[in-house]
């Protein structure tokens, strides 16, 4: 896609996330809005993908699992746009018998979700054991994975560090979204985490920062070098240095929407500076 059309489809997708988090008055606008670029890169622009039938298995072609879960709005956007359920169905968001549940879940079978994803601290377990399925069947596609940076504060993520550097996981590039916040503060007032890329850097991972990580040139030749490095023995941490509530003035630089609903005058003012679309549903 030119990048324009790319903008347009952010633009896009931020005006979905808002819609869908208002008309429940329930959701996690900050962070969806936050990684809105990056997904829409990733899935329209880096990810090679098999067009046709989703299956779960995911053989020959790359693969995703989010991690931080409750910034399903985002995933479920992209995921509608690159076509691979009605865009229509994100009206459906977090309503009774909806297959657009709050947290991504695998029981209702909504394409391009492979792993219900709740509980934080579990994707990159899932996401290193579906790169050594890869390996073990002669897949030469790759895994991608993305974090929040509060969620690495829970201790599975670090067993999981260290097992995918000693097990040479070389084909796996797993993100983190780097912005600072969680739902009780900010992320250096609740637990500092410190050198983040030191961390990784110790744990035996080749990390590459994206500082600005809500640009889309800056992301897709992050992640185009992200990918130019797998293959060679080390698994790959990108730090993509994310503002929470990106493109809604109000919502920026603050942890209090990670997890509350617009009211109607909200919902107005941010649509209003998303305006260059590709038609809402």
């Amino acid at each position: 896609m030119e990048i324009q059309e790319l903008n347009n489809l952010v633009f896009q997708t931020r005006r979905d996330i808002l819609r869908m988090v208002h008309k429940v008055n329930s959701g996690h606008p900050g962070g969806s809005l936050g990684c809105t670029e990056f997904l829409v890169a990733l899935y329209n622009e880096i990810m090679e993908l098999k067009e046709g039938a989703f299956d779960m298995n995911g053989a020959n072609e790359d693969l995703f699992f989010l991690s931080n879960g409750h910034i399903s709005p985002v995933f479920y956007s992209v995921l509608a746009h690159r076509g691979y359920f009605p865009v229509a169905e994100l009206n459906t968001f977090r309503l009774l018998n909806s297959r657009l549940q709050g947290h991504p879940t695998t029981h209702e079978e909504l394409p391009g979700v492979r792993i219900a994803s709740g509980s934080l601290g579990q994707g990159l377990s899932v996401g290193i054991g579906a790169a050594q399925a890869k390996k073990l069947n002669n897949d030469k596609q790759l895994v991608y994975t993305l974090h929040g940076d509060g969620e690495l504060q829970e201790g599975q993520n670090w067993e999981a560090i260290m097992y995918a550097a000693a097990k040479n996981v070389d084909n796996l590039i797993a993100t983190i979204d780097f912005n600072g916040q969680q739902i009780d503060g900010s992320t250096d007032h609740v637990l500092n985490m410190g050198d983040l890329g030191a961390k990784f850097t110790a744990f035996g991972w080749d990390v590459i920062s994206i500082e600005k990580g809500n640009d889309l040139p800056a992301i897709i030749n992050g992640l185009k070098e992200a990918k130019s490095r797998t293959g060679k023995g080390k698994p790959i941490c990108i730090l993509l240095h994310t503002v929470m509530g990106n493109g809604v003035d109000f919502m920026m630089h603050t942890h209090a929407w990670h997890g509350k609903a617009p009211n109607d005058e909200q919902l107005a003012i941010g649509l209003s500076q998303n305006t260059e679309t590709i038609g809402d549903y």
